[in-house]
This record gives C-alpha cells, structure tokens and sequence, in this order.
C-alpha cells in the first residue's frame, strides 16, 4: 500500500506490545467451556480497557482455513493507495469473498499475487509470530496457511486502529454484512453470529468437513494440511459491539469425522461461554433440533414466506413460542411455533428436541 500504510506500520509495533504486556491470569479461563476432544485457541481482546479478558492456546497453530482471505484482501489494498481506487471487476471478487467466503475468490488473488508471497509479505507488515505460509510442496492451497488466534487479533487491530480509513471502511463494511448462507452453500453464522447481534462483524473459516451442505445446496471437501492434516477445523473471528469494541477470535479442530452440526454446535457454546464486553447477547433458551430442510418462516403457517433453513442437527436459540398452524409430521401433530431470534423467524416446535408440544422455560409470544 501506499505511503499511509508505510507509515501505520509504525503502529502495529506498539500493537504487538500491548499483546505481550495485557494478558490475563490463567484463573480467568475458568468459565470457557471447550467440549472434550476439541481443541481450541482463544482469544477476546477489550480495545476500550486495551486488554484480553480471555486467552487460552493464543499463540498456538491451526490451519487457516478462510481466515486467510483477511490477508489476501490487505495484501491487494496495500498496493492501491494513496487513492485505493479498486476496479469494479476486483470489487465484486473481494466482496464475494469477504462477504460469502468465495473460495474462487481468494484462489484467483492468491496465484496472481505470488502464492505464499501473499504471507511472507503480510507477515512483517503487520507484526505476524505465528502465521506462515502454507508448505512449498502445496502452495497452491492458501487455506494451509498456518495462524494463530493472538495473530487474527493483529489483523483485526491493524485494521481498526492503524489501517487507512478506505481500508478500513472496504474490508470491515464487507464483514459487516457477511452472509449467512456462504458461496460454498455452508451455514456461516456459527459462533459469533449465533451468540451475538448487532453491530458485529465476522470472518469464519471451515475446513474438512465433507458431510453435505447445511443450509443451501453443495458440498465441501476441501481438506487442508501444514499444521493439522486430519482434523476437520472451524473458526469464528470477528468484532462485537459498538465501535468495534471487542476483538473475538476462537480457531477449533474437532475430532476427524465429525460432523459439521456437531462443530457448529460445539463452537457456538465455546463463544456462549466467553467474556465479551459490549457484546448484545442474542435472547432466547438454547434447544437441539432434529430433521433436515427444516423451514424458518415469517409467520407461524407453512404458508408463510420462507426466510431460511436450519442447518441439520445444529442448535437454535428460542426466545418465545407463539400458536399457529397445526403440523402434522407423523406420527406428530403440533400446533405451537418458536420464534429464533438467530434466523429472525419461527420454526414448528415439531422439530425441537423437546418432550412436550409447548416448550419448557420458554414465554408465549
């Protein structure tokens, strides 16, 4: 980028000062909950209080997956300054790409800006310790690079807090409005936009699951390698709260073979369970689901428009229930709706793992 960023550079120094210095006790990792079996590095950083309230594996390694695309879309801004006039061409790309995840995307500047270079490049520039590029024998596969939650909070500081305002304003409006299904056909609001509501925004990564789509149509099976070459790994990263207020960032591997529900499960109760200040908690009792295709509509009819699909197996919040339409799923018959407050619409109580028609600890709408 152009001389700004030469000189924001200066900035980034001090931020991997403070990275060092504000660090919690080990007493308050307590409270997260990492279910057996998945290992996870975590990482919430207070700008306001400029300090962590949770850090566990910070420094630790995991494969990039998506959260690569943070880089790539800084190292292409990088050159456009001081006026960083993106053509339109590029601009549809980075969105996609930052927006909906476009692995397309990321794969058309990753060969065009040198492969591994995007990393060697990035990592001095903005203070790296623990990102490298993926092996030389697959450097085709940016989703290899290797990072680790403490350096996610570096790019999201440099972004905030040192990046030109047109840099900044590009790549942060464009997490801003992340889309919930991705151009991959998987559900991206795992973690942070499950637990959490507006202002937020988020960069998610997946990798190795190969178990079906769980929201639109398609599949995955991309599986990456460098850091851990079996582990099927899932990430959330982004900013909660007014003013960009807390950096949250939490990298999971999950046992081979698990299922995609099973990690977005498991990672969104890691989030659930962190200490994010400014963050506005999504309200609502947390319930399993069963079936697949299950219809989020705006009213409480099979009639009602159709706004999105559970993802099969994964858990909702539910904030109230409300009668409506009877559903018949034999050899059940059910006339109550709950509302999610994730999805903005109502679900039959049919599809609830719950004993009874009317849900438990849940109020009437």
């Amino acid at each position: 980028m152009g001389s700004l960023i030469g000189r924001s550079l200066r900035g980034v120094v001090a931020i991997a000062c403070v990275l060092v210095a504000t660090t919690v006790p080990a007493t308050a990792h307590a409270a997260v909950v990492v279910p057996a079996g998945v290992t996870a590095g975590i990482a919430v950083f207070d700008r306001q209080a400029g300090t962590f309230t949770e850090q566990q594996n910070a420094d630790m390694q995991f494969r990039s997956a998506s959260i690569v695309k943070l880089l790539i879309a800084l190292d292409y801004l990088w050159d456009r300054g001081p006026d960083y006039v993106v053509p339109s061409a590029d601009r549809t790309r980075l969105d996609a790409m930052l927006r909906s995840s476009d692995d397309d995307a990321a794969s058309y500047y990753w060969v065009q800006r040198g492969y591994e270079a995007v990393v060697n490049r990035m990592v001095p520039r903005l203070g790296l310790r623990n990102t490298a590029p993926p092996p030389s024998s697959q450097r085709g596969y940016w989703g290899y690079t290797a990072i680790s939650a403490a350096d996610v909070v570096r790019i999201y500081r440099f972004l905030l807090e040192s990046a030109p305002l047109p840099v900044r304003q590009f790549v942060m409006g464009d997490l801003r409005q992340s889309t919930r299904c991705a151009a991959d056909s998987y559900d991206q609001y795992f973690g942070i936009p499950s637990v959490f509501g507006g202002p937020r925004a988020v960069k998610q990564g997946w990798s190795g699951f190969g178990n079906g789509p769980m929201t639109c149509s398609g599949t995955l099976s991309a599986r990456a390698s460098g850091v851990d070459l079996v582990q099927e790994a899932l990430h959330t990263t982004g900013t909660v709260g007014p003013d960009d207020r807390s950096i949250v960032v939490v990298l999971t591997l999950h046992p081979d073979g698990t299922p995609f529900a099973k990690a977005y499960n498991a990672l969104t109760g890691i989030v659930r369970s962190l200490n994010v200040p400014g963050g506005t908690r999504l309200p609502g009792v947390p319930f399993g689901t069963w079936g697949s295709g299950v219809r989020v509509r705006s009213g409480t009819t099979t009639a009602s428009p159709q706004l999105a699909v559970v993802p099969s197996g994964t858990d909702v919040l539910v904030s109230c229930q409300a009668l409506g339409q009877e559903v018949v799923v034999s050899p059940y018959r059910n006339p109550w709706w709950a509302y999610l407050p994730q999805f903005g619409g109502y679900m039959t109580n049919i599809y609830v793992n719950s004993p009874d028609n009317k849900l438990p600890g849940v109020p009437d709408c």
